[in-house]
């Protein structure tokens, strides 16, 4: 991974705090978002922490303060109140000092209703998102989410409103919501299993993959079982010692040199670097939803419901 993010005024785990809320979203955006969630960083004088976001869906971020700096890819973005990213299969490297963030997580269904162009060609980007033709559409909500003298609830109804107001139907939402079905189904081992649990052909699941998911069925499966094993870890404190790799590897992984070449597939790390690593907001965030919405398996990739 690139080093070319600062972090020479990193906090030590005692100089900062991490706090998360998240909102459930309203019914009728039910399979379009993961959650709505705010996250509120303290950190010690000007001091910044460091972490590595997983491989996720698309997500709407926006700051106030903190003067972010994140690099996913080839590609980096510096101080913008409102960050985007797409799909990924990469670990996006950021720094954030104190700061307030709202976080959009945007599920297939969502790209589908939202978005319009394919989810493959925005894969594995950060912008920022107020010049980015796909994302500017959202740049709507920057100044309310992003200034910290709004009230939180405002600032959520905000989110509610515009959102609705960008919604629109789209004919492929029961495909799409059979692959996803299917794709979180921790017995399925093919992608011809996947196609005969989505009810369509290979040919149809790959279309519907590349059009709404960003990625080929395969990768979509292997990264599933990468961040089941990936959020087990997580969540028993694992890069503290307090569970091993072997007792968080999927059942699909044939040995730990499989999982180690996949690890370093999509975290571009080995996962002895990851577990040395602070996870400072990753960390707090996953155990909070966690905590608030279910098991580790719900935690990144399915709807927050």
């Amino acid at each position: 991974m690139s080093a070319t993010l600062g972090g020479q005024n990193a906090a030590e785990p005692d100089d900062y705090t991490v706090r998360s809320r998240f909102y459930p979203p309203p019914a009728d955006f039910d399979g379009c978002f993961t959650t709505f969630y705010r996250l509120i960083l303290d950190v010690k004088g000007s001091g910044t922490v460091v972490d590595y976001l997983q491989p996720e869906w698309a997500n709407l971020r926006y700051f106030s303060g903190g003067d972010l700096k994140a690099e996913l890819g080839s590609t980096r973005v510096e101080a913008p109140p409102f960050g985007a990213t797409g799909p990924s299969s990469r670990p996006c490297r950021f720094e954030l000092g104190t700061s307030q963030v709202w976080g959009i997580g945007i599920l297939p269904i969502g790209w589908a209703r939202f978005m319009d162009v394919d989810a493959y060609d925005r894969i594995n980007i950060v912008s920022n998102g107020a010049t980015d033709p796909v994302f500017a559409k959202f740049d709507c909500m920057t100044d309310v989410l992003c200034n910290p003298e709004i009230d939180e609830e405002e600032q959520y109804e905000t989110i509610v409103t515009n959102m609705r107001a960008l919604m629109r139907p789209n004919r492929d939402e029961a495909k799409i919501l059979r692959v996803h079905k299917a794709l979180v189904d921790e017995t399925l081992a093919s992608v011809a299993e996947l196609a005969d649990a989505s009810g369509m052909s290979v040919r149809t699941l790959e279309r519907v993959c590349r059009r709404y998911f960003g990625f080929t069925p395969k990768l979509l499966m292997r990264r599933q079982r990468f961040m089941r094993s990936l959020t087990t870890f997580m969540l028993h404190e694992g890069q503290r010692g307090g569970q091993r790799w072997t007792e968080s590897m999927d059942e699909h992984y044939h040995d730990q040199a499989q999982f180690t070449r996949e690890f370093h597939e999509f975290m571009t790390m080995n996962p002895s670097e990851y577990a040395s690593l602070d996870h400072p907001i990753l960390s707090a965030f996953v155990e909070a939803r966690a905590r608030v919405w279910g098991s580790a398996a719900q935690t990144l990739d399915k709807p927050a419901r």
